[in-house]
């Protein structure tokens, strides 16, 4: 298994658009990221939720979560994260439990709150703009869990429904957060956390300490378990490593900004001279992010271990040519401390 002083090492993957290429290159090169994580040792690969950006092809993990299981053999497969209220609890258990049918054992479902995209691409999403349906996730999520289950509340209309597949499906499920709100929901819940330190760095210790200290065991799951998610862009040295990540920091800028777009080229992020007030804006994002040789990533990541405590990290390694995203991955999994 690849680890990092003994912690489980895991893949997040936004199926990013290169300028220049499509869709369909994106998701061919998930497929070939997916093999080479088996490959090496992850222990899982998930799939995030996005829409109305240009340069992400990941709008339906179900479907890519279904094509990435079986283009592999034993690395588990899941959502970071399906977000809730852009999905009916019933289709997200029948959607997961047919995933399980067909991959018994490997399934993760990773669910979020926020619509994880604008106000109006979540109304086309859910033909509504209603705030409530936000305000609606622990109801929404304990029906999710229900439909698994059955175990539904006395006189609950819902009870007569059996989602198939789904019902006694097993299916983990995981609360995913940048801020504490989830993070005191996975606790009360006794559920499995993991926090998006990629791009809230300054939330994760104090979000992990909630969920820690109010966690209430589970039949799921008797302990804590806090994965955290972060950026690694590793190479052979730290101005190659800083080089390959100029594209995501431009990328996050356009975003930022309301200029969404493909995945730009070093070449292209090279060419961006950032000014100060664009330095500002990306300092939270740029905090959670590890950029460098092995010397660097191995001393950063031993860092975020000592300051988390981390039982898993998962890692989103956004950057092109495709080539040095399998080799970043791969440097990786062998990088002892």
């Amino acid at each position: 298994m690849a680890t990092f002083r003994g912690v489980p090492l895991s893949v997040l993957d936004l199926a990013p658009v290169v300028t220049g290429s499509t869709p369909s290159t994106a998701v061919a090169q998930t497929l070939e990221l997916a093999r080479h994580a088996d490959d090496l040792g992850y222990r899982r690969y998930w799939l995030a939720e996005h829409h109305n950006m240009p340069g992400i092809a990941s709008s339906a993990p179900p479907i890519l979560i279904g094509a990435v299981a079986a283009a592999t053999t034993s690395i588990r497969v899941g959502s970071g994260g399906v977000m809730l209220p852009n999905h009916m609890p019933l289709v997200v258990a029948e959607q997961f439990g047919t995933l399980e049918a067909l991959h018994p054992g490997r399934i993760d479902l990773g669910i979020g709150r926020a619509p994880g995209t604008d106000g109006l691409t979540a109304h086309a999403l859910r033909g509504s703009s209603d705030p409530r349906l936000v305000e609606e996730f622990p109801q929404h999520l304990a029906h999710v869990r229900a439909f698994f289950s059955g175990d539904w509340p006395d006189g609950h209309p819902y009870a007569a429904i059996t989602a198939t597949p789904g019902h006694g499906a097993n299916v983990p499920v995981w609360l995913l957060g940048s801020s504490d709100y989830s993070a005191r929901a996975a606790a009360a819940l006794g559920l499995p956390f993991s926090f998006a330190h990629h791009f809230s760095a300054a939330n994760t210790v104090p979000a992990l300490k909630l969920y820690r200290d109010g966690f209430q065991p589970s039949a799921e799951l008797p302990a804590p378990y806090a994965m955290v998610a972060v950026s690694v862009v590793l190479a052979d040295d730290d101005a190659r490593a800083q080089w390959l990540a100029g594209p995501m920091k431009l990328s996050m800028l356009r975003l930022r900004t309301g200029k969404p777009g493909p995945l730009p080229t070093p070449e292209e992020a090279a060419a961006h001279e950032f000014g100060p007030a664009e330095q500002e804006l990306l300092a939270p994002f740029l905090s959670g992010q590890i950029a460098g040789g092995p010397d660097t990533v191995r001393r950063e990541l031993e860092s975020l271990l000592d300051r988390t405590a981390a039982d898993e990290l998962m890692v989103v390694t956004t950057v092109t040519p495709h080539a040095e995203r399998l080799r970043s991955y791969e440097l990786l999994a062998g990088l002892l401390p």
